[in-house]
């Protein structure tokens, strides 16, 4: 044992120091949460050593941690532990892991013993301190112990006098510039961050006197006698409002406990949840992304775990079985909260699928039990309007869907009143009307092309076929100017004059003609490039050479019957430019220059007919 003289560390103290603050640890904020942990250690120790050599077998009720900021009348920062404290040779074994740890041993953390993650604690007061001082006496027995640890690589170790109480001492001079840290509105923040639900009482000292930082956690869903009002109040001040409910979380296996709290709002798209993780009610990480399922993103959980293992920098979770069992039972909780919800109260049920029907219908892609309960609460757009899938297929056991909103768009106007179109169009829509025949029997589903859709519909009489076939052969030379063609068929619904009917590569060339018209020279050459490829790609058909684009024109509207009395040429070319704009604009489609310009001609022929005076 030294007894004072001046010694080097055998390794490059800097160098570590600089490993740590910037890969292990996220700041110099973890300091606290590093010396509180090993205060809890050393607490936890002494009272097992306590409850084995005492003669009743009961342990001695702690005083818990005291904290000493900064202040003007002491540059020190001290925190105070009466846990099992440190023997002579224990210093000396310390030594051995501070001062010749190296990089691969710190990385190879968490360490299982209790003088090693010590040492790696010890180690973090380095990224504030200039100067580290550890007094100590042993609960064990032996003389008191003082080690002092220096940023220049530097230590000393002596006996101290024998007054010093069972317990530890950790004492702090601060580094240049971080004096704010150790300050007393630093510190109380710090150890209510870290530890205000640690099992043991942790203590500010404060200019007139001290504050409590500890309380218990209401959170822990499992544990006997919860608060239910504060655990839903904790909620409240996680999510910024009333939670829509509080899920129990507990896993036996790994002794992990809390609460998942259902988001009253939807979650913005792509975002992931993020759970709060507690080790042994110290705070790891406020924000652990890989603790849910992926799915389970309308829920932020709380939990609190014995048994899992942390990582070198204590802020999250070694990703080993312990964790992914861990996962998997709370994931299930979840799930099972969701099914007995829709089982004791459906009208819930139908509320919280309101708010996050785009989650559960990603979630039912992938789970078949919860599919088969869930889906039927869920909805779709639909030509008979919203519809819940239950009411759906209770009506309608075949259903036809598309899968674009484009292509709904267009064939809704000439689609069979009697039966819905579904629009699978919207986010997961489509695969959920796939999955509806895994998931009920005697359903089935059909996917509607475009141009069958549009051969579906009955043509005019055949007494009227040569004065119909004039009429498409006039309608499409007025619009050749915009590469449309027109056909003339019999809709159920006499109000609707025409249809704008396009195919997904007839919009995709649409789409890329308007880019190029708002592009850089640059980028119209590569769009092209685009369109030069693709018509070589593109098999010959009657559609490709239209263009693809049709405007259905329906025999049972009196508008559409009046065109075959208007002789005058530009007069029947105006009217039938103003019903491919009105078809255009019902399908929701932009309108680009030319049908621009189809439009402006065909009022301003309209205001000069008015104009004339009457004969």
């Amino acid at each position: 044992m030294n007894t004072g003289r001046s010694q080097q560390f055998q390794v490059d103290l800097r160098g570590i120091v600089d490993l740590l603050s910037q890969h292990i640890y996220s700041g110099p904020r973890v300091f606290l949460r590093e010396l509180m942990q090993n205060a809890c250690d050393a607490i936890t120790a002494r009272a097992e050593f306590e409850e084995s050599t005492s003669p009743a077998g009961m342990p001695r009720q702690s005083s818990g941690i005291r904290i000493t900021p900064l202040s003007d009348r002491s540059d020190e920062f001290i925190v105070r532990d009466d846990g099992i404290g440190l023997t002579a040779s224990e210093v000396t074994d310390l030594l051995a892991t501070v001062g010749r740890s190296s990089k691969r041993d710190i990385f190879d953390l968490p360490r299982s013993d209790f003088l090693g993650q010590f040492g790696i604690g010890l180690l973090s007061c380095f990224m504030v301190a200039e100067t580290i001082v550890i007094r100590s006496r042993s609960a064990r027995g032996g003389d008191a112990v003082e080690w002092q640890g220096n940023a220049d690589g530097t230590f000393t170790v002596r006996t101290i006098p024998d007054d010093l109480p069972v317990g530890t001492s950790v004492h702090l001079r601060p580094r240049p510039g971080q004096r704010d840290l150790l300050s007393t509105p630093a510190t109380v923040e710090l150890a209510e961050t870290f530890g205000e639900f640690l099992p043991i009482t942790v203590r500010v000292d404060l200019p007139g006197g001290e504050q409590l930082t500890t309380r218990t956690p209401p959170f822990r869903a499992a544990t006997t006698g919860i608060d239910e009002a504060a655990r839903w109040a904790y909620g409240r001040d996680l999510l910024g409002q009333d939670p829509f409910d509080a899920i129990p979380l507990h896993v036996p296996g790994t002794d992990t406990v809390g609460t998942a709290y259902v988001l009253p709002y939807a979650p913005p798209p792509g975002a992931r949840q993020a759970t709060r993780v507690y080790l042994g009610r110290m705070l790891l990480s406020e924000n652990a992304d890989d603790i849910l399922p992926d799915w389970a993103f309308f829920v932020r959980a709380v939990i609190d775990s014995t048994t899992l293992s942390p990582t070198a920098s204590r802020e999250a979770l070694v990703e080993d079985e312990a964790l992914e069992h861990t996962r998997h039972e709370l994931g299930a909780a979840i799930r099972r909260w969701v099914l007995d919800l829709g089982l004791t109260e459906p009208h819930r049920l139908a509320q919280f699928v309101a708010v996050h029907e785009v989650a559960l219908k990603s979630l039912v892609r992938h789970d078949d039990e919860l599919a088969a309960f869930i889906v039927r609460w869920l909805s779709v757009e639909t030509t008979h309007g919203r519809m819940r899938v239950g009411d759906l297929i209770g009506r309608f056991p075949h259903l036809r869907y598309v899968e674009t909103v484009d292509e709904y768009r267009q064939i809704a106007g000439i689609a069979d009143p009697r039966q819905p179109l579904v629009n699978g169009g919207y986010l997961f829509d489509a695969e959920l009307v796939r999955l509806l025949p895994l998931v009920f029997d005697g359903v089935t589903v059909e996917h509607v092309d475009l141009a069958e859709e549009l051969d579906r519909l009955d043509p005019p009489p055949l007494d009227d076929r040569a004065r119909v076939i004039a009429l498409e052969e006039r309608a499409s030379s007025a619009l050749s100017a915009v590469s449309c063609t027109v056909a003339v068929r019999s809709l159920d619904a006499a109000e609707i004059p025409a249809v704008y009917l396009a195919g997904a590569e007839a919009l995709r060339a649409i789409d890329r003609g308007r880019a190029r018209s708002v592009g850089s020279p640059l980028w119209g050459s590569v769009m092209d490039r685009i369109d030069a490829t693709a018509e070589k790609l593109r098999p010959a058909s009657p559609e490709s050479a239209s263009g693809g684009v049709r405007l259905c024109l329906n025999w049972q509207n009196s508008v559409v019957r009046s065109l075959l009395d208007i002789p005058d040429d530009l007069a029947f070319a105006r009217t039938v430019h103003l019903l491919y704009v009105q078809a255009l604009l019902a399908a929701q489609r932009p309108l680009s220059g030319d049908d621009r310009a189809l439009m402006m001609g065909a009022l301003h022929a309209l205001v000069e007919l008015s104009a004339r005076p009457a004969s």
